[in-house]
């Protein structure tokens, strides 16, 4: 079978879905006075394996597991990664042990902090740019594209009711300031 990014995409894309309707996450829990819209969004957040990317793993007692502490906060910033080690056909990506870092035909990527930090999240987005990037596949709906191993054509499929209630759920969370890094290597057609 010959290997192409769409085909390494395809490969990371049901892979993350394996890991987000195999894996239970354990949710923070609900602080009392939640909006039925903030609800909503936690609902989606735990359904679509949100957590299993944006929150970085620790190694807990059953091994691997979302640090919740620090949830959605995305790739730590204290968290330098070598290169990675070059692809050979036979492997297509790479993920770091925080599984919050990939590596493949695209670069390397970094999972977005999604908490209302001003500086380092998305507290200065509006449920507008959050709907826009969500639709379009770019960042702030503008920019570069967002890249694997984000899942962009299911999310463009969310309703926009449906992804305002993720918008509110991620603003009710506490700001975490996490710088994440920039994409490392992607290729022409990514800058």
């Amino acid at each position: 079978m010959v290997r192409t990014p769409r085909t390494a995409l395809a490969i990371v894309v049901a892979a993350l879905v394996y890991l987000a309707t195999t894996a239970v996450t354990k949710a923070a829990p609900a602080p009392e006075g939640r909006t039925p819209s903030v609800e909503r969004g936690a609902y989606l957040v735990r359904i679509m394996g949100c957590n299993h990317c944006h929150t970085p793993y620790k190694l807990g007692p059953a091994g691997p597991e979302p640090d919740m502490v620090r949830a959605l906060s995305g790739h730590p910033a204290d968290f330098a990664l070598p290169a990675p080690p070059a692809l050979d056909g036979k492997w297509t990506w790479l993920g770091a042990a925080t599984n919050t870092a990939f590596s493949g035909p695209w670069g390397t990527s970094f999972t977005a902090n999604l908490t209302p930090d001003p500086e380092t999240g998305l507290g200065r987005w509006s449920a507008e740019t959050f709907i826009a990037t969500m639709k379009s596949g770019r960042h702030e709906g503008k920019g570069r594209p967002i890249l694997p191993p984000m899942p962009v054509e299911n999310l463009a499929a969310l309703s926009d009711s449906d992804i305002r209630d993720l918008f509110a759920y991620l603003q009710s969370l506490p700001a975490i300031k996490n710088r994440v890094p920039a994409p490392i290597d992607p290729p022409e057609a990514v800058r």
